[in-house]
């Protein structure tokens, strides 16, 4: 359990921002190359761990995005203000008061999303959504010149500055939960099926908070069987949610996907998702509230077509600052993949 919650640690501290996922692979390489047959990373930066298995075996393929949702420099204002514009579905009532870090090409510097404050506001601007365009990023500069001086220019591109906690009880927090926590079981599983006859391709892709980016490349490349997206999901168990719309819940197990806006899975990969958790006890849950996207929406639609499902873990406030998730989620949703692979690893 230690290892996991270190493992989920280094990656949801990692800055990886659409088109920036260096550090997210170097970990899934350090963890990964001395498990894998042949490591690689494509012209665009997915990086992909084949274990070569037995003659006659289906090749599954395994993803999980590395990227996160981030916010990026477009006006540095004469008074050093920097104005930003989301990457990634990011909601602008998330974001007053938290801190950025942002990465320069000189290093890292901080700042604070700041708007007008409340007292100066009228009633019927208090009452209404504050709109991504009357915030700002405070990096403690007086002037244009100065805020250039501290390596921030346009296209500057920040990360929600969060460090990764342990709750109690298994509950843990931190950032990029979507899509650290599918990183996680990515390598996981593919660990755990290092002595299988499987021939299985674990893939961390890329951009996939701008358009299931590097999912639609890699599919292409590994041409698949079959293909399970990894991810952080969201889960809404929380005050407040009508019954209806409580999509997932913490401590609940893994979610299988049955539809969302990207994908209808495929009746094959749903049918030995439920046979092997029921078969081997490991808890799950169907999501309940059919929206959000994932890379089974690009995977699947690769080349003449690829039986694609999504597998989740439950994550409270993705895209947002932080989330919460319980680690027993992510033991349980590793467990369900690897018995997955092994299932649908049937000689053809």
């Amino acid at each position: 359990m230690s290892d996991l919650v270190g493992l989920i640690r280094s990656l949801s501290n990692a800055y990886g921002p659409p088109g920036n996922e260096e550090e997210v692979r170097k970990i899934l390489r350090n963890e990964l190359e001395g498990y894998a047959d042949d490591v690689r990373v494509d012209k665009l930066g997915n990086i992909f761990f084949s274990h070569h298995g037995e003659k006659g075996y289906p090749r599954v393929m395994l993803a999980a995005h590395m990227d996160e949702v981030a916010l990026m420099v477009t006006f540095i204002e004469k008074n050093g203000f920097l104005r930003f514009h989301p990457v990634g579905g990011v909601t602008s009532n998330v974001l007053p008061g938290h801190t950025i870090l942002l990465r320069g090409v000189k290093g890292d510097l901080k700042g604070v999303i700041g708007t007008k404050p409340p007292h100066l506001m009228k009633e019927e601007e208090r009452n209404k959504p504050i709109s991504m365009e009357d915030l700002f990023i405070d990096i403690g500069a007086e002037s244009l010149e100065e805020a250039e001086a501290k390596d921030v220019e346009v296209g500057t591109i920040g990360v929600f500055d969060v460090n990764f906690a342990e709750l109690g009880g298994g509950y843990i927090m931190g950032k990029a939960f979507d899509d650290r926590a599918g990183c996680t079981v990515l390598i996981e599983a593919f660990k755990s099926l290092k002595d299988s006859p499987c021939n299985l391709v674990a893939v961390g892709t890329i951009q996939e908070e701008m358009g299931l980016r590097g999912a639609r490349t890699a599919a292409w490349q590994t041409d698949p069987d079959y293909a399970l997206a990894l991810e952080g999901t969201f889960a809404a168990d929380v005050p407040g949610s009508r019954p209806d719309m409580i999509s997932s819940n913490l401590k609940a197990g893994p979610i299988i996907t049955i539809m969302d806006r990207s994908i209808i899975a495929h009746p094959t990969i749903l049918r030995i998702l439920t046979e092997v958790g029921k078969e081997k006890a490991i808890p799950f849950q169907f999501k309940k509230v059919p929206l959000g996207g994932t890379d089974a929406g690009a995977i699947h639609l690769e080349k003449a077509g690829v039986p694609t499902g999504t597998v989740s873990v439950p994550c409270r406030y993705i895209h947002g600052p932080v989330s919460v998730a319980h680690i027993d989620d992510i033991g349980n949703t590793a467990k369900l993949v690897t018995e997955f692979v092994k299932a649908v690893s049937q000689k053809q």
